[in-house]
């Protein structure tokens, strides 16, 4: 009797948290295409605003790598009405702070102001869109800023070429084949005309989200995001065609090096579908199961029971169109590199061929669920998931219902789907090696 009466108390519990956990919003759209997400939550006097572009490093043309990353640093300069060089001093001394990042999908810019700052967060972005001031001085000091970082964490960062390696190999033709951060040839060759060209094609209210979370009234904000917001005229329709690539049938061997480190690495490499796919969220609970963790098949085989490998992990790489998988190891005690790949392999082949057990895909919810608590748990995370849901998956209502699709996931389904993207000749052997790249 005491444990069927715990069972109905965790189950009421558990009920009770997936309520309180449900995020309430309200959405609509400006005149000029804008699309607005708002978020109440009083709770703490902070409000997050974030505007977030459907702009990545995939969107360029051939010799303009980069663009992206290089236009987030450009918009910090300044505007019509904010001094060059001030942005950051305006956030803080109003008891703010902000940030910016650049995926190959999409830009994100936001603040987090105390609430009594809402305006000033609305006004800051609405210049950033209406008003940015683009010219030489800026083009030749960010192009100097983002070589720096490039240097920094690319190419004197021990294994920091792992990732543009991966998407060499993985692409012919779609721009993911190219590092999100561009090459350096490319950002020397950007030219003024470029960058305005760029920022009026993508920079416009129809080709963003913009999203308002935490401790606001919503008619209020809807007034002073008309106000801020309504004015920008809208942008021409934005066409995307990216080039379609052939499937890989064959096994492939690539090998790279870096002078910054020791110890080799090597992976096994996948092309997957777009993250808006179901696979895509199968292949998720795919690489947590292989990897996630001290208890996962990967590492307390290789690392714990065997010692071979020094570190060992599954990703899933979601993007817009393609995704990346990758199984690596970084060997221990001289191991061969051949050897780390045919015991990924072989872990991999388990999940082909076998189904999990169901003690593992119990693990798997939990952790799943766990994890999408965790995700709404502040209103910063709640708008970049908002903001994320709606322009890329296309459907805000993942917020609240995304769990819903890993709840479906049934180990049968996880085994067709390993069977579908994870065949060895469907992947790419990929070496990464200490030192220089042997001359020819």
């Amino acid at each position: 009797m005491r444990i069927k009466i715990y069972t109905i108390a965790l189950g009421l519990l558990l009920s009770f948290i997936g309520q309180a956990q449900e995020v309430e919003y309200t959405e609509y759209d400006l005149d000029n295409g804008l699309h607005v997400i708002l978020h109440q939550d009083n709770t703490a006097p902070v409000v997050t605003t974030s505007v977030m572009y459907h702009v990545g490093g995939k969107d360029r043309t051939e010799g303009r790598t980069g663009f992206a990353h290089f236009f987030e640093h450009l918009l910090f300069e300044g505007t019509k009405n904010i001094e060059r060089g001030k942005w950051f001093e305006i956030v803080s001394s109003n008891g703010g702070q902000n940030n910016a990042n650049t995926s190959q999908d999409r830009t994100y810019y936001y603040e987090v102001f105390p609430s009594n700052n809402l305006e000033l967060g609305l006004w800051m972005e609405s210049e950033r869109m209406l008003h940015p001031v683009i010219d030489q001085t800026g083009v030749d000091t960010q192009q100097e800023v983002v070589k720096e970082e490039k240097r920094l964490r690319y190419d004197n960062s021990p294994y920091g070429q792992f990732l543009p390696v991966l998407g060499k190999n993985l692409f012919d033709k779609h721009p993911y084949k190219d590092p999100n951060i561009g090459y350096m040839k490319d950002l020397d060759a950007a030219t003024l005309e470029d960058v305005k060209a760029y920022n009026k094609k993508y920079y416009v209210p129809n080709n963003a989200v913009l999203v308002v979370a935490g401790d606001i009234d919503i008619e209020k904000t809807k007034k002073m995001i008309k106000d801020y917001f309504g004015p920008i005229p809208k942008g021409e329709d934005i066409v995307r065609k990216y080039p379609v690539e052939k499937p890989i049938t064959t096994q492939r061997t690539a090998t790279a090096y870096d002078p910054n480190i020791q110890i080799p690495a090597t992976g096994l490499a996948y092309r997957t579908p777009g993250f808006k796919q179901r696979d895509s969220y199968v292949l998720q609970m795919i690489s947590t199961y292989l990897s996630d963790g001290k208890s996962s098949k990967l590492y307390k085989k290789m690392v714990d029971e065997q010692k071979q490998a020094l570190q060992v992990g599954a990703f899933s790489i979601p993007q817009e169109d393609y995704g990346m998988y990758l199984v690596f190891a970084i060997p221990l005690n001289n191991t061969d590199l051949g050897t780390l790949i045919s015991e990924m392999e072989e872990e991999v082949a388990k999940v082909r061929t076998e189904l999990i057990s169901e003690r593992d895909y119990q693990k798997l919810q939990n952790k799943f669920e766990n994890n999408f608590v965790n995700s709404n748990s502040s209103v910063q995370g709640i708008a970049s998931s908002l903001a994320t849901n709606y322009l890329l998956y296309g459907d805000t209502s993942l917020i609240n219902e995304e769990i819903e699709i890993y709840r479906s996931i049934t180990r049968e389904e996880i085994k067709k789907v390993a069977e579908k993207y994870l065949k060895p000749n469907q992947s790419v052997i990929i070496n990464y090696l200490p030192g220089e790249k042997p001359a020819n």
